[in-house]
């Protein structure tokens, strides 16, 4: 099973790590190298997740990491992860 990222996914991404290092690098690392291990993980672990609150499609589900939701879409004829983006719910 492939895990694909859009590029909104890295675009957000990259603004919420950017943001978490200027207050606290450690924190920016520690949760890139969590976030990683769970998008590692996700092609064994699809089910484990709720469907999104997002969206109505029950293919969408929804990643809680740290106080940020990141919602993907699993196309199981495919086989693959769609990363859809990443909220920060902190804020």
């Amino acid at each position: 099973m492939k895990v694909v990222a859009t590029p909104r996914f890295s675009e957000q991404l990259k603004t919420l790590l950017l943001a978490m290092a200027e207050t606290n690098t450690e924190e920016a690392k520690r949760f890139k190298l969590y976030l990683d291990t769970i998008l590692l993980n996700l092609p064994s672990k699809v089910q484990k997740y709720k469907p999104s609150i997002y969206s109505n499609d029950t293919n969408v589900r929804d990643i809680e990491h740290q106080g940020c939701t990141i919602p993907f879409y699993y196309d199981s004829t495919a086989s693959t992860c769609v990363l859809l983006g990443i909220v920060d719910n902190r804020v």
